[in-house]
């Protein structure tokens, strides 16, 4: 096969300061396959508790450059709709289009339903959802008016249901569902739109487990982000053959995530007894499990002490 690049196509890829984290890498691969760059990092985030250093998306925007690709930093936050807007302004100021959005920015912080602030539980709403929902809102009457634009949005298996990952599964559910819906607004349009639940060693595993953690050990030594950046390479590419999709790519596994059904039963005359006497039929071909766990069986974590951001 030939290779996939992304000659004349412009990318924005947000969260992607970090090192290690998932933005980078896939800001290196699209770079490397041709994209010209915009890299979005806030840099250092006061109010998520846990992280070692700072993120620079200038940084990795020079590394870019120093390989001989093409990339500009951004630093506005996506949490804001004038800060997402501010981003896409990036995009066409430097480049004078935007083709790919990779909407990677994110906030975890692990804590239980019952101890996280509310504040903190809102802020994972603003990051991790409306995040994502401002910046295509931003970026899609310039793909409209193109005919063309591929949107991956970076997901989680949390959505399935993680102890102490409650306001982060919600916010990355609620993600995939806003990637469903918008696909089939983009479909007319030339636009696809489709979802990655990743697995990798990231600042954010570091910000939230103890050295101790097997889970944390386990990713350093197996799972490095840039084994997930060409799943989300291929679904920013124009020969993406789908849309509406969600894909797992964790070190190496690569896997289609998707909503079932069960056969259940009809009864137009359905009673409470009906329900119990027929429950069986109702879950019979579910599968055990949880989407989007390769690596990362919970029994291995060992989280870290809960502080809110309030605190400091």
């Amino acid at each position: 096969m030939a290779e996939l690049r992304f000659d004349g196509r412009t990318a924005i890829v947000t969260g992607a300061g970090g090192r290690p984290s998932l933005g980078r890498a896939h800001a290196l691969l699209l770079a490397a396959r041709g994209a010209r760059v915009v890299v979005n990092d806030i840099g250092r985030d006061p109010l998520t508790p846990g992280y070692v250093g700072a993120a620079s998306a200038e940084a990795v925007a020079a590394e870019i450059r120093a390989l001989g690709g093409e990339a500009v930093a951004d630093v506005h936050s996506v949490g804001a709709e004038a800060g997402a807007a501010a981003v896409v302004q990036t995009a066409l100021d430097a480049f004078g289009s935007v083709d790919i959005l990779v909407n990677n920015a994110a906030v975890s912080i692990a804590a239980s339903f019952e101890e996280m602030t509310s504040a903190d539980f809102q802020r994972h709403i603003d990051v991790n959802l409306m995040g994502p929902v401002w910046a295509c809102r931003a970026a899609w009457p310039h793909m409209r008016e193109r005919g063309y634009g591929r949107i991956v949005n970076v997901t989680s298996g949390a959505m399935a249901g993680f102890a102490a990952l409650t306001a982060y599964g919600t916010s990355k559910g609620g993600l995939w569902s806003f990637t469903r819906a918008l696909s089939v607004e983009g479909a007319p349009h030339g636009i696809k739109v489709n979802a990655v639940n990743p697995g990798a060693f990231t600042r954010m595993i570091e910000a939230q487990q103890e050295e101790s953690s097997s889970m944390l050990q386990f990713a350093r030594a197996n799972l490095p982000a840039e084994a997930v950046s060409p799943v989300v390479a291929f679904l920013a590419h124009e020969a993406c053959p789908v849309t509406g999709e969600c894909v797992d790519s964790v070190g190496g596994e690569v896997r289609r995530v998707y909503l079932a059904q069960t056969p259940g039963f009809a009864d137009r005359e359905l009673t409470v007894e009906t329900v119990a006497a027929r429950w069986d039929e109702v879950m019979a071909g579910t599968a055990d499990g949880l989407i989007g766990c390769a690596g990362f069986d919970t029994s291995t974590w060992a989280i870290k002490p809960y502080r809110a951001a309030s605190a400091g």
